[in-house]
């Protein structure tokens, strides 16, 4: 069998095989853990511990919406409690100046909300007796460092109830926002559109093309579109308009582009939309080509502003002058994770051109400076999110996909260094809103100040740019958070397959640098593949949940990671089995070579979606050597040709093994690759959890390794959601997955464990 070639250190490792699989059929293995649950096992908890429940019940808020006058911002906030086991969500009023206290508006109804001007805000819920929604004005008082709100005023309603990604232009009165329609295009028609389907006499869904289901929903008649209406101040009354217009009726384009798009595929001026939509004429499952378009309020003058060979666009924003337009561009149609571009064109000279081509990383949410003279966005670098700066040139004489840039126009500069930042905006007064989150904390309020003098040090090539002054303004989770211990994440690098590589290590509770072989060990490997292990917070895997119950954490970020450089994320194309486990060996060393304080006998690996595979890879490969005894594999890749058919986004698969899955090249790698042709050397205990509506990885993958293991006498146990994705989102849910992981791994790895 072929093997990726190794650092010679990794041959003294003992071969992964705990238990050794017979050829011949044998009785079912008894089940590891009764269903009623072993009574013995229990979540470690404290006062100091941060555990599933503790990370479960935080506040979890969102990005920060500033007001125009950039002085007051909006949050909102969802917390669960185990107690009355309800979701409960409000709306944070927070003024963007440090020290500064918020004010709390419960929304016991749930819904959207978004600013009219610098002391009203506009709350879109659902009605009570549903199929509309109604839109209110909530007067709100700021004065000498006090908030205060008034009585909500109902303004109007829609006659829907999937109005939602709001975006409001105060100096024309026009509210722009999404809803679903049929192919009629009418809004007002949803409503009967509905009924008629609701009793069409059967339960049939009926495809000619794809997608039939996308993400985790079946693909109805109904698809989103954009509408804009009139949303006016009448002698300091709100009046919603009843005329709807859909500015996309009849263009076969949808926008925002589904499953995930939002707000931010979308922008607006005082007259116009930008979007980003899916190419209308390319079959959607395996094309990822997204054009972008310009359309006035009123629905005319739809123009295409893209052309040519390229693959997705994201987050259109217009400057605030009216006269540029940016957006995200990749080369590659097919490829979803290519290297991100920045396009500007020039709308009063009809050019457009890119301006980050030379930059080895890849752009995400854009915003102009008041000016226009500037852009800032945020990327990916070195496992954070950054927020950058970058003037905007002098636009060319002609469009041009590499134009020769000079000076400052060249290299962005990062104007944060630490963390992950994210819903940049920004504000009048020269200073910039954006969220933070990190691995010991969730998004928290930041501003950074003095812009100008910022930009007057780029535009001069200081040798020592100012960075501007950064300040936190809330801190939501920092009470809840005060006593628990949370590791900031150790860095390491190594040498990989075919560059340096990053890992974090998170240590437990009470671990000491005298402690020897004490700590069982978790190597976490993460999905994508084209992501990484940032520092940053997450509710769903989060690292210190798993140093919290006692185990010294690695995560490493191997070939296909994002964030240092577009060569490694491309590395990992046609190579799935390959260079990625030459890294995760070659960092599996590092650590057993650099601490002593952890024990090899008991060591774990878990992983979901790629690193799902990760997992499944490794079972059929015990020359790897890692030595794990148990292993814990979450919606991840069983027989990897399949996958290129069951998959909802063909396109994945297409580009990831080079080609559709029945094609000699693609064939022959995904079957090479495949660990469902590794079953005879599996031997290991291994746990799967997967969710019923991931359409991503269907269900069966995870079925399947169940089956092989079970026909195999290997200790084994299945986990099906079936109310759950690619991820399992309800927290009820969510505190089951972590008892059943913890309970899994406790099992085979944490008899000596001492905290």
């Amino acid at each position: 069998m072929w093997l990726p070639k190794v650092a010679l250190g990794l041959l003294g490792l003992s071969i992964q095989q705990p238990f050794a699989p017979s050829s011949h059929p044998l009785p079912p293995p008894k089940e590891t853990v009764p269903p009623n649950q072993n009574t013995a096992f229990a979540l470690k908890s404290g006062s100091d511990i941060f555990s599933p429940q503790d990370m479960l019940s935080l506040p979890r808020p969102g990005d920060p919406l500033t007001n125009a006058a950039g002085d007051l911002a909006l949050i909102s906030i969802s917390q669960y409690s185990f107690d009355d086991r309800k979701t409960h969500k409000s709306l944070a009023v927070v003024p963007l100046e440090v020290g500064s206290q918020e004010h709390r508006i419960p929304l016991s109804r749930g819904g959207d909300a978004f600013w009219l001007d610098p002391r009203t805000i506009a709350h879109v819920v659902e009605a009570e007796e549903g199929k509309k929604q109604d839109l209110y004005a909530l007067p709100v008082t700021y004065e000498k460092g006090s908030i205060s709100t008034g009585e909500p005023v109902l303004v109007g309603s829609f006659p829907i109830t999937t109005a939602a990604d709001f975006r409001y232009s105060a100096p024309s009165g026009v509210l722009v926002f999404s809803a679903y329609v049929y192919a009629d295009d009418d809004l007002k028609a949803v409503k009967e559109n509905d009924e008629a389907h609701e009793n069409r006499g059967n339960s049939a869904l009926v495809y000619g093309q794809t997608f039939e289901r996308q993400w985790d929903t079946w693909v109805g008649p109904k698809h989103k579109s954009l509408f804009t209406v009139k949303l006016y101040n009448d002698n300091g009354q709100y009046v919603l308009g009843e005329h709807f217009v859909n500015v996309l009726k009849g263009t076969d384009l949808s926008s925002p582009v589904e499953p995930f798009g939002g707000t931010d595929d979308f922008d607006i001026s005082d007259s116009q939309v930008i979007l980003t939509a899916k190419d209308p004429k390319l079959p959607k499952a395996w094309h990822t080509k997204q054009n972008i378009y310009l359309v006035n309020f009123d629905g005319s003058n739809l123009v295409e502003l893209t052309s040519g060979d390229h693959g997705a666009t994201h987050a259109p924003a217009f400057n605030r002058q009216g006269t540029k337009v940016a957006w995200l561009q990749l080369d590659e149609d097919g490829h979803e994770s290519d290297r991100h571009k920045i396009v500007i064109h020039d709308l009063t000279k009809q050019v457009s051109f890119a301006i980050t081509q030379d930059w080895d990383r890849s752009p995400s949410t854009l915003a102009f400076s008041q000016s226009g003279d500037f852009l800032y966005f945020t990327a990916e670098d070195i496992a954070r999110v950054k927020i950058f700066a970058l003037p905007v040139p002098p636009t060319p004489s002609k469009s041009a996909t590499h134009p020769t840039l000079r000076g400052p126009y060249r290299t962005p500069v990062a104007l944060t260094s630490t963390h992950a930042a994210s819903g940049l905006q920004v504000l009048p007064s020269g200073h910039l809103s954006f969220a933070v989150s990190s691995l010991t904390s969730p998004k928290d309020v930041y501003i950074l100040s003095n812009l100008h003098r910022v930009e007057a040090d780029i535009m001069n090539e200081a040798t020592d740019i100012y960075r501007g002054e950064l300040a936190q303004i809330t801190k939501f989770s920092t009470d809840f958070l005060q006593d628990k211990f949370l590791h900031p994440g150790k860095e390491f690098w190594f040498e990989g397959a075919v560059q340096q590589i990053h890992g974090w290590i998170l240590t437990p509770p009470g671990y000491k640098p005298t402690d020897v072989k004490k700590w069982p060990i978790l190597l976490l490997i993460h999905g994508g593949p084209e992501s990484c292990w940032q520092d940053s917070w997450s509710a769903r895997w989060n690292p210190n949940v798993f140093a919290n119950q006692g185990y010294f954490v690695v995560l490493i970020n191997p070939t296909g990671s994002t964030s240092f450089g577009q060569n490694l994320t491309e590395g990992i194309k046609e190579d799935w089995g390959g260079k990625p486990f030459v890294d995760l060996r070659n960092g599996w060393q590092h650590i057993l070579d650099h601490y002593p304080q952890v024990d090899p006998e008991r060591a774990g690996a878990a992983g979901a979606s790629w690193g799902g595979y990760a997992i499944n890879w490794i079972q059929g490969n015990p020359e790897f050597g890692f030595n794990f005894k148990a292993l814990f594999c979450h919606d991840g890749v069983f027989d990897t040709t399949y996958n290129g058919y069951a998959t909802d986004e063909l396109f994945f698969f297409n580009h990831e093994w080079g080609g559709r899955p029945w094609e000699p090249k693609s064939f022959e790698l995904s079957r090479k690759y495949s660990p469902a042709f590794t079953v005879s050397k599996w031997s290991t205990p291994q746990l799967i959890v997967h969710g019923s509506k991931d359409y991503r990885l269907p269900e069966s993958d995870g079925i399947g390794v169940f089956h092989a293991l079970q026909q195999l006498s290997i200790p084994s146990r299945l986990v099906i959601f079936p109310d759950e994705n690619h991820w399992v989102l309800k927290p009820g849910n969510s505190l089951k997955w972590h008892d059943e992981v913890f309970r899994w791994f406790g099992q085979f790895l944490d008899k000596k464990l001492e905290i």
